[in-house]
């Protein structure tokens, strides 16, 4: 009965002894996922925005806002979590000043529509780095999305300039068309009045 406190006092050494080594082993494992999400890459770094059409570019120019935030956007992919927290708070003030500032000859509603979930997907990406615990596979997700975006946003700015170029065509075509019937119909108007003079005769 006597060893039995002694065997207490031990197997209470022995307890407090495992956790503290459990603890301590779990702070070095936590330390060592927090050194390997500040050193680590993200996104996708042969990632390649879509080339604007020489007819957007030439407007794109009008919007100097643009170039700014297409610089950015080239840049994101490939960077640690510390830079990518930079670059997120300029492009969200980029996107911001974007939606507001549309030129009257790039707006349509699908490129503010666009432009809106570029800004949205900015701010989930933005939220996700700064989180306290992070996760590398949301990390990667978000600034997938955040390309995909960008692209679209990109297509869809060729898009209206393409679509006005077909309208514009469609029209000149219907012009030349309308003219093509005008002269026609001129010409028989003249040989009917010269067949007229003839019978007159």
């Amino acid at each position: 009965m006597k060893g039995l406190p002694c065997f207490f006092f031990l197997l209470t050494i022995v307890c407090v002894t495992a956790i503290s080594c459990n603890e301590g082993s779990n702070e070095t494992t936590t330390q060592e996922e927090t050194l390997k999400d500040t050193t680590a890459l993200y996104g996708n770094r042969n990632f390649v925005l879509p080339e604007l059409s020489p007819t957007a570019r030439d407007v794109i120019a009008q919007w100097s806002l643009y170039e700014d935030f297409e610089n950015e956007v080239k840049l994101l992919n490939g960077n640690t979590v510390e830079a990518l927290r930079d670059k997120t708070e300029r492009l969200i003030a980029h996107t911001d000043s974007l939606s507001k500032k549309i030129p009257d000859s790039l707006f349509s509603n699908p490129i503010f529509s666009r432009l809106i979930i570029v800004k949205t997907r900015v701010g989930l990406l933005h939220q996700e780095i700064r989180k306290s615990r992070l996760d590398s596979a949301k990390i990667q997700e978000s600034l997938y999305e955040m390309n995909v975006s960008v692209e679209n946003l990109v297509i869809q700015i060729n898009e209206k300039f393409q679509k006005e170029a077909i309208d514009l065509q469609r029209k000149e075509n219907e012009e030349k068309e309308l003219e093509k019937q005008q002269r026609f119909l001129d010409s028989v108007y003249q040989i009917e009045l010269q067949d007229k003079k003839n019978e007159s005769l």
